[in-house]
């Protein structure tokens, strides 16, 4: 299998200096030959573009959501680059930056696939609207957006309307999420496993339930998206929003070779690595790491 490995190095939707530097930390760290060491053809792409916005221009697009042009554009601009890598067979490994790429990465791998699932690994829900957003980062919009749910150029991004269907949403070791959060995924009835649902049922039984749920439906095509903020803090120091309570390295290894033996994922995002605040380089050691073991089960 050919791996296309896409950096976006963007600080845009979290508006947290350092997490542009994640691709780069990485590529220094090895990435390219960790993957290469399992018989892996890599094809490193390189970073998108992303263009210079001055603090004091972050509200000129949008009176709330920061930097909602480039973030736009950024997105668009990545979701090709997903359509076109699976177009060539190949798998995408998009690196952030921050969580608002998923956005892009969902929308290029739902044009592909005829019907998408996204496995959402997270210690967040990212399905605030500008409505519910406590801080107007847009890091935590979009899922929401790939649902069809917040403003229209959001929503629209790489072609018009939904990306994704609610049901076909899972949603994997969050355990901060805000009051609208907590609404939406009500309302919408995602498939939401916190972290006291985890810990009551186990992880097994969890990724079991997904897999059945995602076998016995329609879906093609399954994207991933790691969100490295699910570990638990205390061995993520560099990372933007650390939440206590969260997964070990080994309970991220167990979730992550569950679901990759199935060869139902098909792209994957791994994102907001911040090397600015890491601590001798832990977390980006840790990165490394979970790289070589997924590339080791693929």
């Amino acid at each position: 299998m050919d791996i296309n490995l896409i950096g976006v190095p963007i600080m845009y939707g979290s508006d947290k200096d350092g997490v542009q530097y994640g691709p780069d930390k990485l590529r220094q760290k090895g990435i390219v030959s960790t993957i290469k060491k399992y018989n892996k053809i890599v094809y490193d792409f390189g970073n998108l573009s992303i263009p210079y916005v001055p603090p004091s221009d972050k509200y000129l697009a949008h009176k709330k959501i920061k930097y909602l042009d480039t973030i736009i554009n950024v997105n668009t601009n990545l979701a090709h680059l997903v359509y076109s890598s699976l177009c060539s067979k190949s798998f995408p490994l998009i690196i952030g930056g921050d969580h608002v790429l998923g956005l892009g990465s969902i929308s290029g791998a739902s044009r592909y696939f005829n019907e998408l699932a996204v496995i959402w690994i997270d210690a967040h829900g990212d399905i605030n609207t500008p409505e519910s957003s406590p801080s107007g980062n847009s890091h935590g919009m979009p899922l929401a957006a790939a649902m069809g749910i917040g403003i229209d150029s959001m929503v629209n991004i790489y072609y018009n309307g939904p990306k994704i269907k609610p049901e076909n949403v899972y949603i994997i070791g969050a355990r901060d999420l805000d009051i609208g959060e907590i609404k939406l995924a009500d309302k919408l009835n995602i498939n939401l496993y916190t972290m006291d649902n985890i810990r009551k049922i186990g992880i097994d039984n969890v990724v079991k339930e997904v897999i059945n749920k995602i076998n016995s439906s329609k879906i093609d095509g399954v994207h991933l998206s790691f969100d490295i903020d699910v570990f638990d803090k205390s061995i993520v120091p560099g990372t933007g929003t650390p939440v206590e309570n969260g997964f070990s390295l080994d309970e991220g290894k167990q979730i992550m070779k569950d679901f990759l033996s199935t060869n139902l994922i098909k792209s994957m995002d791994l994102v907001e690595l911040n090397p600015f605040l890491d601590e001798k380089d832990i977390t980006s050691e840790l990165c490394i790491d979970l790289i070589d073991w997924i590339f080791n089960i693929i």
